[in-house]
């Protein structure tokens, strides 16, 4: 015989829970402090979330400062200071029209040519050239400066030649200074001791190629050079 399925419960069952009160939303200004979000809660030496005692405001980043110009000095002298001309410590700037865009260059006085030209950008009003002031001026002598130097640099390493040879069973060091002469360019080849006491020099050609192959030759050779003259 089949067993009847019973829907009673037993008296000392364990009590249901207590229905759950509707959560309600706290406006803006009842918030304290213990409903701080917990993004803007502090840590406490144990760890533990501590919050703020009062409202955290947002913090909005600040913008990038703005670059310092650079002041003239006021005791200018005979210097020059225009927007198209600036004139100064031996220095001329001048904002020029060519081909429809605009340039500036720099010359230094007592030289011909100058010593920097580059593009010179637009005002703010997208017309005229921006105008000069001394810390662009400053920026200019010191590009103008620094591409001299690597001029000069590049000439002393095209005039001015070194090699160390070892010829005759001992150690040479053998120079070729270029001389460009206006009317009698030439070239002077020098030989130099371990001890650095210059042993022969020789007027070569200013085409004159130095290279070990060389050099070992016009030591063997007793310091002769064909079409040469040297002591």
């Amino acid at each position: 015989m089949n067993a009847q399925m019973s829907f009673d419960f037993p008296l000392d069952a364990a009590p249901l829970p207590p229905a759950l009160a509707p959560r309600r939303r706290l406006s803006r200004a009842a918030l304290t402090a213990e409903h701080a979000p917990t993004q803007l809660a502090f840590v406490n030496a144990s760890g533990g979330l501590v919050a703020p005692s009062a409202p955290v405001a947002a913090r909005r980043p600040f913008p990038a400062p703005l670059p310092k110009l650079v002041e003239a000095p006021t005791d200018k002298g005979d210097a020059i200071r225009e927007s198209r001309l600036w004139q100064e410590n031996g220095w001329t700037a001048r904002v020029l029209r060519n081909d429809g865009e605009w340039s500036v260059e720099l010359l230094r006085d007592g030289d011909s040519e100058p010593a920097l030209l580059a593009p010179w950008d637009l005002d703010r009003d997208l017309r005229n050239p921006k105008p000069l002031n001394y810390g662009e001026f400053l920026t200019l002598v010191k590009s103008a400066e620094e591409a001299m130097q690597r001029q000069r640099l590049q000439l002393q390493a095209r005039l001015h030649k070194r090699l160390t040879v070892f010829a005759q069973d001992a150690e040479w060091h053998v120079t070729l200074d270029i001389v460009p002469d206006e009317y009698e360019p030439h070239a002077l080849l020098n030989a130099f001791g371990s001890d650095g006491e210059l042993v022969a020099q020789q007027r070569v050609t200013p085409d004159f190629k130095l290279s070990p192959a060389t050099a070992q030759a016009w030591i063997d050779n007793d310091f002769r050079h064909a079409g040469g003259d040297g002591f």
